[in-house]
């Protein structure tokens, strides 16, 4: 099965927040992408509200539940209380597990699943309890050692930080050597029995590699380069453009 695609709104709340105004609107572009093929939403709220506010995540559960109920609801975070009784009320079908220190500007590495252990355990077995998927952000370099923990811990996907693969956009041979790298790692987390998500800097130019590499890729989701490109196709075009990059035939 190809990779599914959820679309990150933080770039367009942030856009929206520029102003006290309520456009862009994050519920209306998230109908487009949704109505245009796909597979779910994916929203990172962090403390300060700088992106995606508290209160846009009630009304996005609703247009997935009562418009989309096909498709699925992504908040990631650091696990914090605060983020957690985010979680609670609005039950996501997934919950992506993030090691964002609060005044980061966005994610850029995974876990250090070796110090993170007991943090991670207790909030993964918080979360199953909820009967969500949990997937936690894992660093593109093949580390067995690390990913076992993370299976241990009852993960049941990783999601793949391809930042320094998006990074090398202007460099073919290094891009080569990272997509390997990020090959290598999905095949250890698949002979675990975890599941495989990818995300950061994901292009329409990018993705093909990537998911010719990991064919089992289960989804990836995009939020700055999709934005991007919707400023110049628009919303619906953009997302059936990056579908098409994941493999999919729409």
């Amino acid at each position: 099965m190809p990779a599914k695609l959820s679309v990150n709104l933080n770039a367009i709340a942030m856009l929206r927040n520029r102003r006290d105004l309520p456009w862009p609107s994050v519920i209306a572009l998230g109908r487009i992408a949704l109505e245009a093929g796909a597979s779910g939403l994916t929203v990172h709220p962090r403390p300060d509200q700088r992106h995606v506010r508290f209160s846009d995540l009630a009304p996005i559960r609703s247009l997935i539940d009562s418009e989309f109920s096909s498709t699925e609801f992504n908040i990631e975070g650091f696990p914090e209380e605060s983020f957690m009784r985010l979680v609670e009320e609005h039950r996501p079908e997934q919950v992506t597990l993030v090691p964002d220190d609060p005044a980061q500007a966005t994610s850029d590495h995974g876990w250090d699943f070796r110090k993170s252990h007991n943090l991670l355990g207790n909030i993964v077995g918080r979360l199953k309890k909820l009967g969500l998927r949990v997937s936690v952000f894992a660093d593109g370099e093949p580390d067995r050692e690390a990913l076992t923990i993370a299976r241990e811990l009852g993960a049941d996907r990783i999601e793949l930080y391809t930042g320094p693969y998006g990074g090398c956009y202007d460099d073919p041979a290094k891009a080569v050597h990272m997509v390997e790298l990020l090959g290598e790692t999905a095949d250890i987390a698949f002979e675990l029995g975890l599941g495989v998500n990818a995300g950061h800097d994901l292009t329409v130019a990018n993705l093909p590699a990537l998911v010719a590499r990991i064919p089992r890729l289960a989804e990836v989701s995009i939020g700055h380069g999709l934005t991007a490109d919707a400023l110049e196709y628009g919303m619906a075009e953009t997302v059936r453009r990056f579908c098409r990059a994941c493999g999919q035939d729409i």
